[in-house]
């Protein structure tokens, strides 16, 4: 069935909508007035305003009566630390990407694909004075940087045309690719050896390496990252890192 077909058949606009004004707050972003997360999510103010009132009715969004502001509620705070206690994806990453914190004193964090984002779903900060920053809750796009393309890479390929089809391409910084026959002969280049590498692609000055965790069908749960500012890659043989992200994934694939 195509992702049209199921979206008209089996999916609700309502929750769709309910669920749009949920994501629509980040960290950088964390408080929104109803005219911002109108801008936001391009629901109309009649039906904007409803779908508010039932989530702070529900505890899932807070409303500051002096500022007009909206933010996340308690009831997700409650959600999310039963997803992190039940969730064996998380129970089983956490020590084996803390080991490779340890070892390396850089960032590696647990990506899953949401949407058509990847988005941070634990992470480890670097201990080093310069590095580069992940944080829980990220998102970025499919098509840029290791983390998104080693999940991007393993969908199936009937997804991914259909991902090709909604999607934009557009740039990040001046390392992203905007072309999609060279982005396709990337993520086959990355499905060939089993894990992505890129530089600077969605952050200037970042290297990364990342490998896919796998179902035993070959569909993409996670993707486990080491990230690093690229002027000290020179302290690295990148075949470790390599290592590092490879060992991991098969570690957790083990163990799922």
């Amino acid at each position: 069935m195509d992702q049209e077909n199921f979206q008209k058949n089996y999916t609700m606009q309502s929750v769709h909508k309910a669920i749009q004004v949920l994501r629509a707050f980040s960290k950088e972003e964390p408080r929104l007035s109803l005219t911002e997360l109108h801008k936001k999510t391009g629901i109309g103010i009649s039906s904007l305003q409803r779908f508010v009132s039932t989530l702070v009715y529900e505890g899932f969004l807070h409303k500051d009566e002096r500022t007009k502001q909206y933010q996340l509620g308690m009831s997700l705070l409650y959600l999310g630390r039963l997803v992190e206690q039940e969730s064996s994806l998380l129970t089983v990453s956490k020590s084996i990407l803390q080991k490779i914190n340890e070892e390396t004193g850089e960032s590696v964090c647990l990506n899953i694909i949401d949407g058509d984002e990847r988005r941070c779903l634990l992470n480890f900060e670097s201990t080093h004075a310069l590095s580069t920053k992940f944080y829980v809750g990220d998102t970025a796009p499919l098509y840029a940087g290791a983390s998104s393309k080693s999940l991007l890479a393993f969908l199936p390929e009937a997804e991914l045309d259909a991902y090709f089809e909604r999607v934009q391409l557009t740039s990040i910084t001046d390392k992203t690719i905007r072309d999609k026959a060279t982005l396709q002969s990337d993520l086959q280049t990355i499905r060939e050896r089993g894990y992505a590498i890129s530089f600077g692609e969605r952050v200037v000055g970042a290297y990364s390496v990342s490998a896919p965790i796998l179902t035993p069908i070959g569909r993409p749960v996670a993707s486990v990252t080491i990230i690093l500012p690229s002027i000290r890659c020179a302290d690295y043989q990148e075949h470790l890192l390599i290592d590092y992200v490879m060992d991991a994934k098969k570690q957790i694939e083990k163990q799922l």
